[in-house]
């Protein structure tokens, strides 16, 4: 065989394994951004999750998949359980997810998969029969008062085990059926997971493991990252002492905030176990979610342990096959949640938020503010009148921006914002010039709520996107003092070119001095701006 003959065959097989790898939705950074990529191209989640039984069957699903696309979804997300796809131990059953991918791909939507495996939002609901049943093989957790609930202990090989083959199983099959269309885009593992009723774990599995020693791999992870580490947690490890050795008690201090540290590494340990499974057979991204804290309560009161602002720390030193951790945001300090979410760079991707109004400006401002990767508003097949939902039409608008948002993500040219009377106004700085973004109309009859995005698409032009609010522009950088509006013109994307509609240059730029979206429409306008003295 000739030397050349070969040495062609090796770099073509290389080439081949590298374009199929490249192939598979992955995630990749543009400037401060996380984007994910999908056929290749960056891809914005536009998404909306299923009731957790939906996705159960087939029939039930084939009068939703239209109402999704008519909502203006690219993406649905549809829960996996356990027990339907291993109903015997070691015997697999996939046609349930061959229906969903095949339904998904006739209706040109991507799917987001969350495997409902050992927890579903903190209990065992979801495991399979045969190990509910086999609660010797397959312990429970125990709380303070030795009751022993519905849900599987961290600390049982057996568990992770049997959760880690089937989710292997889960994505190999995703492979074989889907590698070559990329439907499926990224799996949720496990789903709001932590023990609810008690801090800890009080099992003799799980106190035998609290009086040993703080494994020495998040010691080392702690000191490493002492600086940038989430405050809350450094507070308390510092006010401990800082100690590199030691138990759990003596390094972080005694009480319910330690035993959910201690349940966040256990749980964050199991849910790597699982999560590795998967990749080993499927690379896809894969992401976990949260039920999010109260800071009127105690660990418990939510799932302690599961991937709280405050311990993500401790998950990202137990979890490397993890690339996202996700909130849940129903509570209303919505941006608040969203800036702990992207703590240490930690992508941001909301599974699950409002489907109602509220949701639909919400979405503006993950979009624009932190580069989301995409939101999903949860229970989304309630929706009924899918023509005049808020949400259709906040997804109607940004699927045109879509392009331009993922060309401007973490370059620092984009802004989000929502509105309200308790919050009237934000300031941005974009494209050199600061803008002062408010409610629109005056002090007397001034609107309820305003929300959009703007980003910096060229040299004194903007494109923005919203309702309700107005904009005025303060020069930056070097030269005449102050900016006109030179023109505005409402428009549209199609087939990604910009197609201007209306010039508005008269009543309603207030005759030129402000950039105004009216608060009873969402639209799409670019301004260009001058500079005078």
């Amino acid at each position: 065989m000739h030397k050349s003959w070969v040495l062609s065959a090796i770099v073509g097989l290389a080439l081949g394994l590298t374009a199929m790898a490249q192939s598979v939705p992955h995630l990749r950074k543009q400037g401060a951004a996380t984007q994910l990529i999908v056929d290749g191209q960056p891809f914005l989640i536009l998404g909306g999750e299923l009731h957790n039984s939906s996705s159960s069957s087939l029939d039930y699903m084939q009068p939703i998949w239209p109402r999704m696309t008519a909502l203006n979804f690219n993406t649905v997300l549809a829960a996996v359980s356990w027990e339907l796809i291993e109903p015997a131990e070691g015997r697999f059953d996939f046609r349930g997810i061959d229906g969903l991918i095949a339904s998904a791909r006739a209706a040109h939507l991507r799917l987001v998969f969350l495997w409902f495996g050992s927890w579903k939002n903190g209990t065992s609901s979801y495991a399979p029969v045969w190990v509910k049943q086999d609660y010797q093989r397959f312990p429970r957790i125990r709380l303070r008062e030795g009751r022993t609930p519905e849900v599987l202990s961290t600390f049982s090989p057996a568990n992770w085990e049997a959760d880690a083959k089937a989710f292997g199983a889960l994505l190999r099959h995703i492979k074989e059926v889907d590698g070559a269309n990329g439907t499926v885009v990224m799996v949720q593992v496990e789903n709001e997971v932590g023990v609810l009723g008690d801090s800890r774990d009080r099992s003799d599995l799980a106190d035998a493991a609290f009086a040993k020693d703080v494994p020495q791999p998040l010691l080392e992870a702690l000191k490493k990252n002492r600086a940038a580490l989430y405050p809350a947690l450094k507070a308390r490890w510092e006010a401990a002492g800082a100690k590199t050795a030691g138990t759990w008690e003596q390094v972080f201090g005694a009480g319910p905030e330690t035993d959910e540290i201690f349940m966040a590494w256990n749980y964050a340990s199991y849910v790597d176990k699982v999560a590795a499974a998967g990749k080993a057979e499927y690379p896809l991204p894969l992401y976990v979610n949260t039920w999010l804290s109260d800071p009127d309560h105690k660990p418990g009161n939510w799932p302690s342990g599961g991937p709280e602002p405050h311990v993500l720390d401790i998950w990202r030193a137990a979890a490397p096959h993890i690339d996202i951790y996700s909130p849940d945001i129903y509570q209303p300090n919505f941006a608040e949640w969203c800036q702990r979410y992207t703590h240490a760079g930690n992508p941001l991707f909301i599974p699950e938020m409002q489907r109602g109004a509220d949701g639909a400006r919400n979405v503006f401002y993950a979009l624009g503010q932190h580069d989301a990767i995409g939101v999903s508003p949860f229970a989304v097949d309630s929706i009924e009148n899918v023509n005049e939902a808020p949400l259709g039409k906040s997804y109607a608008v940004l699927r045109q921006l879509a392009p331009l948002i993922l060309q401007h993500q973490g370059r620092g040219e984009m802004t989000g914002f929502v509105l309200d009377k308790t919050h009237p106004q934000v300031k941005a700085t974009l494209g050199g010039y600061d803008l002062i973004i408010s409610l629109n109309g005056d002090s007397g009859a001034r609107a309820e709520a305003g929300y959009g995005l703007i980003i910096a698409t060229g040299k004194d032009e903007f494109t923005g996107v919203g309702s309700g609010f107005r904009v005025t522009f303060v020069p930056k950088t070097p030269g005449p003092k102050l900016a006109g509006l030179a023109t505005i013109d409402e428009g549209a994307f199609r087939d990604g070119a910009w197609q201007p509609g209306r010039r508005l240059n008269g009543d309603e730029s207030e005759g030129g001095g402000r950039w105004r979206f009216a608060p009873a429409e969402l639209v799409i306008e670019r301004c260009t701006l001058y500079r005078y003295e």
